[in-house]
């Protein structure tokens, strides 16, 4: 694995103007790499708002962090690239040490390969014969691309098969057999024995290279009810791998691959040790969201891993809550005062995440200079298609015109509103632009 990753981030070049979220208006068609020398700053009342904005210095020390851990764990880790959908960003993972790169359907997939990233694992079923005929489409325009695909039933083996079947000049697929809890995935070891026969049936169109699961879908009202579910699915993921294994023999390299960004270190606690036992297993995270962080549903799940004692460093355990910083950013304006204690804002459901929290405020600004802030902040209420409502404690000073800072709470569902991510210096202001690829 490498260790060794660049300590600034790089962008594509691209052309934006000013129909891109952000960008001031009345600007001509730019190159992206002209914006660094702009000195664009979401405070200072040039750049159209809302904007999102990457604090690069906390993605880069989040991306450091996490890969420092999978290194002493003696795992590896494949960031699911569902979350920004930004081939810039993908690509400065695997730069740093990440072993590939997660998508989570076959269009993504052909974002990465496009980009150049030729390791995937595909974290989903593809479907039927329909599914299977696409996935093999884009395997044919990119033969040395390395891709795992999830299987969790017979019928689903037999498709892919039939479409590899078609095309005879591509190389076996790489199947993952997909245990789960939840969502999609072979409940019992009996379908997975079901699927690794149906693999093995292929006449060598398929390989079987190891077993999968997301354990974040196992999650339960209690956290009783959670740590039964989870302890039981790694189980039977640790069960299905020892079943694939003796079909292969000893000697073929596999993987095992489960762990989001939220219980990854049970992840670690379980299949690690798995991994090793095999003696030719590796097993592979796919968290993604953790190089981002927020100040929602994430922050209370590192919290729920601190109590846990989860994640370490050098052998002894350390915070993840402080340790990990939030590093998305919304920036909108204060539209309106209609009346004491309410303030109208202009963002809304179109422009931020609101299925796992509504956004809070970090920062205020006025003429492009901080505001000191105030014990008791500015609380958003609701949201509507465009418009943010606040509530504003007696005595806060809060005008038409100020510029609200606010976190996050679940990046997966605000980066996809947004065709640009605007990376800003510990300053605020604009260094880069990394484009998206949602669709």
């Amino acid at each position: 694995m490498k260790t060794k990753a660049k300590t600034m981030l790089t962008s594509s070049s691209f052309v934006l103007d000013d129909r891109i979220r952000g960008v001031p208006p009345g600007t001509p068609a730019i190159d992206s790499d002209a914006i660094g020398a702009l000195g664009w700053h979401p405070a200072d009342g040039r750049m159209m708002l809302p904007v999102l904005t990457l604090d690069e210095a906390a993605f880069l020390s989040n991306r450091d962090l996490f890969m420092r851990y999978v290194r002493e764990k003696g795992v590896a880790v494949a960031p699911h690239g569902k979350t920004p959908m930004a081939p810039d960003l993908a690509r400065s993972l695997v730069e740093a040490g990440a072993w590939g790169t997660t998508v989570a359907d076959v269009r993504q997939a052909a974002v990465m390969l496009r980009a150049g990233l030729t390791r995937l694992i595909l974290g989903n079923e593809v479907g039927g014969a329909g599914g299977a005929a696409r996935l093999a489409t884009l395997a044919a325009a990119f033969p040395k691309a390395e891709i795992y695909a999830f299987v969790d039933s017979a019928a689903a083996a037999d498709a892919l098969a039939g479409a590899w079947r078609k095309t005879p000049d591509l190389a076996p697929l790489a199947v993952l057999v997909e245990t789960g809890a939840g969502r999609a995935g072979a409940r019992t070891l009996e379908r997975a024995d079901a699927v690794i026969e149906a693999v093995l049936q292929s006449g060598g169109r398929l390989r079987l290279a190891g077993v999968a699961a997301y354990e974040g879908a196992a999650a339960r009202a209690t956290q009783e009810a959670t740590d039964k579910a989870i302890g039981g699915l790694l189980a039977l993921t640790a069960d299905v791998l020892g079943h694939v294994r003796r079909h292969i023999g000893p000697d073929a390299p596999l993987i095992v691959t489960a762990g989001g960004s939220a219980y990854f270190d049970e992840v670690v606690d379980v299949l690690a040790p798995v991994a090793r036992a095999d003696g030719n297993a590796t097993l592979v995270l796919r968290s993604g969201a953790i190089f981002f962080h927020d100040h929602g549903v994430y922050d209370r799940g590192f919290e729920a891993l601190d109590h846990r004692h989860g994640f370490s460093l050098g052998g002894e355990a350390v915070t993840a809550r402080t340790s990990f910083r939030p590093a998305l950013r919304l920036w909108a304006e204060v539209l309106s005062r209609p009346e004491p204690g309410l303030a109208v804002c202009g963002m809304g459901m179109r422009d931020v995440s609101f299925d796992q929290d509504l956004p809070i405020v970090v920062g205020i600004y006025r003429n492009g200079g901080a505001l000191p802030l105030p014990a008791s902040l500015p609380t958003v209420t609701r949201l509507n298609d465009q418009h943010a409502f606040l509530s504003v404690p007696e005595g806060i000073d809060l005008a038409v015109g100020d510029v609200i800072e606010f976190g996050i709470s679940h990046p997966c569902t605000c980066l996809d509103r947004y065709r640009v991510i605007f990376g800003v210096d510990g300053d605020g202001r604009v260094r880069h632009a990394f484009a998206t690829f949602f669709g």
